[in-house]
């Protein structure tokens, strides 16, 4: 945390030097912004707007159109015609595709050196003053994600009040957050539940089931 080289750590080829799909990891990317919309907009059609009720004039004789209500479409204070409706915008995506975008997106990551590992990310009580110096250790001066192995209340607590910097658990990693933050700062030992799902043995299981 303190910005200083203290060992190496290898990252699993499987999942930081895999192939990069740039398709799938854009596919990801719109399912999860879909997924986030609401769809709770509405429009009222003639069927919901007031009034309306009697025939403005007579069918015929008027030299004027023939018009069966002043709630038409066309009339001023009318019902939409088309208009959006309350809907799910969900898209649905197998998870081999979910997972291989993560994949392509940590190796995309890590192919522009923008990966820092490190050791221990504990704090004794929450103080926005030390992530902001780790940050300033790390030479991170624009958008950061740190990952978490769990929950760290403390941390996420310190880093929420920072701009741009966002704390993440390794089980809720997701193509969006990584593509919006320049840097991935790693606790060490949130490699292992990254692999858990990610790597060989995770796809193994997957495979199976």
């Amino acid at each position: 945390m303190k910005g200083e080289d203290v060992g190496t750590v290898e990252l699993p080829d499987a999942i930081f030097a895999s192939e990069i799909n740039t398709t799938v990891m854009h596919q990801a990317l719109v399912r999860q912004l879909a997924n986030r919309r609401l769809g709770t907009h509405k429009t009222k059609g003639r069927s919901d707007v007031a009034g309306g009720g009697r025939k403005p004039w007579k069918q015929k004789g008027t030299g004027r159109a023939r018009q069966g209500s002043t709630r038409s479409p066309q009339w001023r204070g009318g019902g939409i015609v088309f208009g959006p409706q309350p809907r799910s915008y969900e898209k649905r995506m197998p998870r081999k595709m979910r997972r291989l975008a993560l994949r392509s997106a940590l190796s995309a990551k890590a192919q522009e050196q923008q990966i820092v590992v490190l050791d221990e990310l504990q704090l004794q009580a929450p103080r926005t003053r030390e992530i902001a110096a780790m940050l300033d250790a790390l030479s991170v001066d624009r958008s950061a994600l740190l990952v978490l192995p769990e929950a760290n209340a403390y941390v996420e607590l310190s880093a929420r009040n920072i701009p741009n910097v966002k704390t993440l658990q390794a089980s809720y990693l997701n193509v969006r957050d990584l593509l919006g933050h320049d840097t991935l700062i790693l606790s060490q030992q949130a490699l292992p539940v990254i692999s858990s799902y990610l790597g060989a043995d995770g796809a193994a299981a997957t495979e199976e089931e």
